[in-house]
């Protein structure tokens, strides 16, 4: 979720050529902005000295702060190069508890109890923040846009349940929607543990960012001589963090996280501003969070507000550079700067300045692959795409017929062992957002690096004859059993390289995760009330892969891996059940024979949704 620590380098690179050139064609001023509770909220006002109409606001809101340079220029001024000679009056504003605002910080506080006279969240702040601007700024034009990305993109959303009349765009961007079900801290129950432990000690170690100090390079090894997750207040935090102590005594799906996430306040929500939502097909943080909030204000969507843009990004990639690729693969154009220059901007200025035209009617992807922006009227489409099962089958293929009749129990076993977890990217595997981390591009690593694992279980095509292009939502379903009473299932959906490719030499073999997920096995029946799994019993995981548009050429394999541990992304299942995992001892943690069914009573296949060719 957070976005300061995103491609800093690459920001300061693009910042060098931007300031002061641009930048001192703005007047700046700072002000301490009352909220209807008395906090006051600081916030940095930029207008252009040379302005000669009314303009409208620009606003960020941050809990990262202003990131001024030694001029006492904002550093996020850099997000709006390519609208600065446009003319906007550019807001920037510490949410509270952060930074130069007062208050107290809570780490997404929920929307607030609209029965309590003077009840505040983030949501009201932005409202109180428009209607001082409005009153104190001269030379608006009355209307303002809420612009956001990561966290910055949850308080946009945030602000759209109480929308202030005069705020007119918005664009969330890679906003978390549900904690526990499929963005920073959780996915489908399963923890989150090196990103959430140190996450939750930089935002809580005071009110600026703060680094937690490892003793090792290699994070792997210090979160597996950590041992059971007890010890991370036994040993080190003791009990100081508010956000890890949720952790603990929230494991489940409780009321805690239902009222912080989004589904039951915008699932009969009518939008009253028009809203772009942004999402990375290879975001390492929240893609779940923009594709969900989409899919959530699409049924009521009477006004025509909804919107949706999904790139070949990864967390907030597209705020800087060129991106004309991720990591190792190309993309054959500027996919950054096309977002910024053709999308975004103009999307702001039809909107808060009557000019030009919307950039797209509803929806436009950037179908991978293929390499090649892709406008439709719905998202996912419907015309033209049909669901294809491609079954798990003897010798490690995949195929498009459902297993034999003679393969009544067949099935592939692997042992998972906790104390050797399959790593999650390649080692070392560096601090989140420590120098030289792969954390921005691990989604696009090669996976050869596990695929010959015992504990990594795979399954491929032959080379396609022709391409295979998927649009829409990706499913693995899997029937499968352990040997112990808990277990976790990772499921990854892989484009596999020609074994020679003339063209990109390096490239040879190269095994692209386009989509992956993890289920922890103790939420099949409930995410509220978990179960232990009972040993040698055959179940069903419908684990969703999530939505896509990418193109398998001809030449390539499909390929699906299953594993059971991705380590320390996720936390180690003990693969013993006991009623909460944070306090589990360290005899819990016990190897497992884990094995995924291919027969016709428990045919296991990955479902696409692919397009006709």
């Amino acid at each position: 979720m957070p976005l300061r620590p995103l491609n800093l380098l690459a920001a300061l690179i693009a910042l060098a050529c931007l300031m002061p050139a641009q930048t001192s064609n703005y007047v700046k001023r700072d002000v301490m902005i009352p909220m209807r509770d008395g906090v006051k909220l600081h916030t940095e006002i930029y207008w252009p000295k040379a302005a000669s109409a009314p303009l409208p606001f620009l606003i960020t809101r941050t809990p990262y702060g202003a990131d001024d340079d030694a001029r006492g220029y904002s550093r996020q001024l850099d997000v709006y190069r390519d609208m600065l000679t446009e003319g906007y009056i550019f807001v920037m504003q510490d949410i509270r508890g952060r930074y130069g605002s007062e208050g107290q910080f809570v780490m997404q506080r929920p929307p607030r109890d609209r029965s309590v006279p003077g009840s505040i969240d983030e949501g009201t702040d932005t409202y109180d923040s428009i209607a001082w601007l409005l009153r104190n700024v001269p030379n608006n034009n009355g209307r303002a846009g809420l612009l956001g990305l990561s966290y910055g993109g949850w308080l946009t959303t945030m602000a759209l349940l109480e929308p202030h009349p005069a705020l007119k765009a918005a664009s969330e961007q890679a906003s978390p929607a549900d904690m526990f079900l499929g963005d920073d801290f959780h996915h489908n129950g399963a923890f989150r543990l090196s990103y959430g432990f140190e996450y939750a000690a930089m935002m809580e170690t005071g009110k600026t960012n703060y680094t937690f100090h490892f003793d090792q390079y290699d994070t792997y090894d210090w979160y597996l001589k950590l041992g059971p997750l007890s010890n991370v207040n036994a040993k080190y935090l003791h009990g100081t963090l508010p956000t890890w102590n949720d952790f603990v005594a929230h494991p489940n799906y409780d009321e805690f996280w239902k009222k912080q996430a989004f589904p039951r306040y915008l699932k009969n929500l009518t939008l009253t501003v028009p809203n772009l939502n942004v999402a990375g097909w290879w975001d390492q943080e929240d893609f779940y969070g923009p594709i969900t909030i989409y899919q959530l204000l699409e049924p009521h969507d009477s006004h025509h507000y909804n919107y949706l843009v999904a790139g070949p990004w990864s967390h907030g990639s597209w705020e800087s550079g060129p991106g004309d690729h991720l990591g190792a693969i190309p993309f054959g154009a500027p996919t950054n700067e096309y977002f910024r220059v053709r999308v975004q901007a103009p999307w702001f200025a039809f909107w808060l300045k009557d000019k030009g035209k919307l950039p797209f009617t509803k929806a436009l992807t950037f179908q991978t692959g293929s390499n090649q922006w892709v406008p439709t009227a719905a998202w996912p489409p419907v015309a033209g795409v049909t669901r294809e099962k491609y079954y798990f089958a003897p010798e490690a293929k995949l195929a498009t017929t459902p297993p034999a009749a003679t393969a009544t129990t067949a099935f592939d076993q692997y042992r998972s062992d906790p104390a050797r977890a399959v790593p999650y990217r390649h080692r070392p595997i560096e601090e989140t957002y420590g120098p030289g981390s792969h954390w921005y591009t691990w989604l696009v690593e090669d996976q050869r690096f596990v695929d010959s694992r015992p504990d990594v279980a795979h399954w491929s095509t032959p080379a396609l004859e022709h391409d295979v292009c998927v649009a829409g939502d990706i499913v693995a379903n899997l029937f499968a059993s352990t040997s112990g009473t808990d277990s976790d299932w990772v499921a990854k959906l892989i484009d596999v390289y020609p074994d020679q490719d003339t063209a990109a030499p390096t490239m040879s073999g190269y095994q692209l995760m386009v989509a992956d997920e993890v289920f922890r096995g103790r939420f099949r029946h409930s995410f509220e009330k978990p179960e232990a799994m009972v040993p040698g019993q055959v179940e069903p995981y419908h684990i969703d892969l999530h939505t896509n548009d990418h193109c398998f050429l001809a030449g390539h394999h499909i390929m699906v891996q299953v594993q059971s541990t991705w380590f320390p992304i996720i936390d180690r299942n003990p693969q013993t059940f006991v009623p909460n995992i944070f306090q589990a001892r360290a005899s819990d943690y016990v190897a497992a024979d884990q094995r995924i069914y291919r027969s016709p009573r428990y045919p296991s296949n990955v479902e696409l949704p692919v397009l006709a060719h």
